[in-house]
This record gives structure tokens, C-alpha cells and sequence, in this order.
């Protein structure tokens, strides 16, 4: 194996893996992808990168290649257009981590989904965010959450302006010896929420879909809900309190141009590593309780449901059949059929399905294959989408999209974009949702969504207190 150039930095015992990993959070196009962080999932690695030597956006058919020399609009399929870009990095090269030596990080929004399949549009557009947002680095930090170590791996692909290490280790300094507005309260008061939906006609919409899996249109979808706050809240802030307050298999945090997005996700949408396939739909919730005992209660409730079974099994179906338009013949298979996840606010229930990619597809063909998680769909997706396009008042934007990354090697890794803020304009948006099927209960499937925002309107809180009462010295988280 040919090993990339690298430089090791001891991370100062004062820092958390967060602080460490912000160092360069604050500046333009800049990401960090944390897998693990308070989870318990063993995971080693996190990785953080800045100043990428293109960045690709696109909305319609329209998309805009930029890089430090030229700033390029291309008319098509995005997804033929990330296709082309990504196959002139190519590179078969073995390598230490699956982000090097080069990677496109970023979103996949929700909107994408019209360039796989003939859907209409009539929701509004409010955010008119990109459909699609990537950031292509040659030059990554890595945090080692074991030996408290980062690792900075240059490939310089690009040729161009790259970090250094010098630069790094005097990031790291100015974080340790920073005096942070970090708080704690006794009283919190909640901010004021806005939703695009009066709850009158939230439970109105899911009488409305029931009506349509009463016709046989369809036997599953998901419904949901966006919730707003106006604030000024620093994303990287958010992010910190994100990662302590709902720690999750998948956070992210991409600080992007016009756009912050702060991600929470359990949910892996797609993972594809030396050809192997693996995704892991999540279906059926509950609250956590109160005590040990009203805990498990709740957990033995959610793993006896039928209801909750069944809507797995159908999305489990879905998944299959999804990969099974791209992975040889044969190896697409049930791995795990039905796991109880717990989280901060919620019992969940997943699956997990794997296959084995066929040699004449890539990573953008598993993705058109697959997009979006039929998780956040419903069955049979296209007639779910369009229906959802329907009975929801506004576009979906990045929510039940992908967040993630795809290498120059051709693999990938993205969760579905749920429990997760989009910072714009000062203020912080999120959505909630859940699954109807036939004997769904409309006022039990809105509370399932307020039971999803609880820990994000927690976050909120948080973040809001410290922001009134900064400069106030309290412990530090």
C-alpha cells in the first residue's frame, strides 16, 4: 500500500473530540463527519476538512462547478454531471481510511428525486436551497477518538492551496486557551416554534393518505412536519450541543455557503466498501420512559407491536428490491431483521440488508437505485413521493435526503438527513415525521413526531440560553 503523506498532532487533554474537530468549523465550505461520538459504537475515526478545490450545487437541471480558477454552469442531470466529474479523480489506490485520497462531501437533497423518476412539484419552494451540495477535498484531519490524535492526509490532487500542520497545531492552541460561552441552567424556557402545519391539518393529511392506502394507491407513507425557530445560533454551537445532548450513530455538520446543516442522524441510508453493499431502514418508535422500568415496558411495547413489525417488513421489501436492480444476482439478502436501537428521546426498531455491488456499477448508480431511503417514502415509492408532494405544504429540501460522502476510490457512506437542523438567514429549521398505514391513529402519529422533536427543541433551548446569557460564567459541559 502506498501511504498518503501524513502528520500526526497530539490533541491537548482539555479538548473534547468536538472542539478539536472545529478548529476550522468557522470557515467557509468546511465540514466534519463523527461517527460514534458518545455512542458507544466503537468507531475510531472522525474526519474534518476545509478549503475544497471544487464545489459542485446544483438546483434543476442546473448545476455550477467552482473552483479556484473558474466557475462553470452545466445543463443536465446532476447525476450524470457528478458522475463525469468524480470518474477524472478516479483513483484505485489502496488507502488508510475510505476518505483518501480524495472525497466529495456534502447533501443529496430530497429534490433529487426528480431527476429518477417523473414526479410533480407544487410544493413551495421557501428555502430554494441547492438540490444538491458537494465539497471536493484532497486534504482531510482525522481525529483518533482512542489515542487523542489528529492526523492531517494530504494527497494534493488539486495542486492547490492546502493546511498545514503548523496551522493546525496553532488552532488547536487557540481552542485550548479560548474562553468558551459554554453553560448550564436550572430554567430553561423553550423557544417559539412555528410549524408549516396547523395540527389541524396535519391530522388532516393523515386522514387524507389513509384514504389513499383505503383505495389500494398505496400501503405506506411518510408524512411530515417542518418546525422553525427564528435566533441567531452559531451552527457549530448547535452542532456541540447536538452531539452531548442526542448523540447518534451519524453527526454532521457541513458549513456550507448560504446554508448551515447540523445533523444528528441513527439512520444509515447506504454504505458501499470493496463492492460490499449494506443499508439499514428504521422503522417503529417509542418514547423513552421515565424510569428503568417504564423504559423497558416501552421497549417490550415497540418490539411487540404488529404495526410496527409490518411496516418494517414492507420498507425491508422495498430496500431489497432497490438494491436489487444494481447488486449481482443472488447476493442481496436480510442480514439483521429486526434490532431495537435506544436514544436519547426514542426507542427505534431497524433492519439491515446487504448485497454485493455488480462490477459494471458504481456508487452513482447504487445511489439513483436507492434514492430516497424508502424509509422516509413509503410503498410503492413513486406513487408515496407523489403523494407527499401533495399533502405536504413546502419542499422537503435536505430533510429525508443523504448526508455524507462519496471517495475518489468509489466508495460511500450517507445517512438519511432526518434529526437534523438547516441554519439559514438566522433561523434554524427542522422536520419530523412518521410512517401511516392503514390502522394508523392520526393524534398518536402527530405525537410521535412531537416525541422525535423533543430532543431538537432541547438542543434549541440550549443553544438559545447560552446565546442570552453570554459572558455569564457557569460549568462547562
Amino acid at each position: 500500500m502506498n501511504e498518503l503523506p501524513h502528520v500526526a498532532i497530539d490533541v491537548p487533554s482539555e479538548l473534547s473530540p468536538i472542539e478539536a474537530l472545529g478548529v476550522f468549523a468557522s470557515e467557509p465550505n468546511s465540514f466534519i463527519l463523527s461517527s460514534g461520538l458518545n455512542t458507544g459504537s466503537g468507531w475510531q475515526y472522525s474526519f474534518a476538512g476545509t478549503r475544497p478545490f471544487l464545489v459542485f450545487r446544483s438546483k434543476g437541471k442546473e448545476t455550477e462547478v467552482t473552483t479556484d480558477s473558474l466557475k462553470k454552469k452545466i445543463v443536465g442531470n446532476p447525476f450524470d454531471i457528478l458522475k463525469e466529474i468524480l470518474a477524472k479523480y478516479k483513483d484505485a489506490s489502496a488507502s488508510p481510511f475510505p476518505l483518501f485520497p480524495g472525497v466529495a462531501v456534502g447533501y443529496f437533497g430530497y429534490g433529487l428525486s426528480s431527476h429518477i423518476e417523473e414526479l410533480p412539484i407544487t410544493a413551495v419552494d421557501d428555502l430554494a436551497l441547492p438540490d444538491c451540495y458537494l465539497c471536493f477535498y484532497d486534504t482531510i484531519i482525522t481525529f483518533d477518538q482512542l489515542n487523542r490524535k489528529i492526523q492531517l492526509y494530504s494527497s494534493r490532487l488539486s495542486g492547490g492551496e492546502t493546511i498545514s500542520s503548523e496551522e493546525v497545531g496553532e488552532k488547536l492552541h487557540q481552542a485550548k486557551i479560548r474562553e468558551r460561552n459554554i453553560h448550564t441552567f436550572s430554567k430553561k424556557e423553550s423557544p417559539s416554534i412555528i410549524s408549516n402545519f396547523q395540527k389541524e391539518d396535519y391530522l388532516q393529511a393523515i386522514v387524507r393518505a389513509k384514504d389513499y392506502i383505503d383505495r389500494s394507491d398505496i400501503y405506506q407513507i411518510n408524512l411530515s412536519q417542518r418546525l422553525m425557530m427564528k435566533a441567531g445560533i452559531p451552527p457549530f454551537e448547535l452542532y456541540r450541543r447536538l452531539c452531548i445532548l442526542n448523540p447518534s450513530p451519524f453527526a454532521s455538520f457541513l458549513n456550507f455557503e448560504g446554508i448551515s446543516v447540523v445533523g444528528s442522524s441513527p439512520e444509515r441510508f447506504l454504505r458501499l466498501r470493496n463492492r460490499e453493499v449494506e443499508t439499514s431502514p428504521m422503522k417503529g418508535t417509542r418514547p423513552r420512559g421515565e424510569s428503568a422500568r417504564e423504559d423497558k415496558k416501552l421497549e417490550k411495547e415497540l418490539l411487540s407491536s404488529e404495526k410496527e413489525k409490518a411496516e418494517l417488513i414492507m420498507i425491508v421489501d422495498l430496500e431489497r428490491n432497490d438494491l436489487g436492480r444494481v447488486c449481482e444476482y443472488g447476493s442481496v439478502r436480510v442480514k439483521e431483521s429486526r434490532n431495537i436501537e435506544k436514544y436519547a428521546t426514542v426507542f427505534q426498531t431497524t433492519a439491515t440488508i446487504i448485497g454485493t455491488l455488480r462490477e459494471d456499477k458504481d456508487a452513482i448508480d447504487l445511489l439513483r437505485a436507492s434514492f430516497p431511503g424508502g424509509s422516509v417514502t413509503g410503498v410503492p415509492k413513486v406513487r408515496a413521493m407523489e403523494l407527499i408532494d401533495e399533502l405536504e405544504p413546502t419542499q422537503r429540501s435536505v430533510y429525508t435526503g443523504a448526508i455524507g460522502y462519496i471517495s475518489f476510490t468509489g466508495e460511500i457512506d450517507l445517512n438519511i438527513a432526518i434529526r437534523t437542523f438547516l441554519i439559514k438567514n438566522e433561523r434554524a429549521y427542522f422536520q419530523v415525521g412518521g410512517g401511516i398505514v392503514a390502522d394508523s391513529e392520526p393524534e398518536a402519529e402527530y405525537e410521535e413526531t412531537l416525541t422525535k422533536a423533543r430532543a431538537l427543541i432541547q438542543v434549541l433551548t440550549e443553544v438559545t440560553e447560552a446565546q442570552r446569557h453570554k459572558g455569564t460564567k457557569k460549568p462547562k459541559l
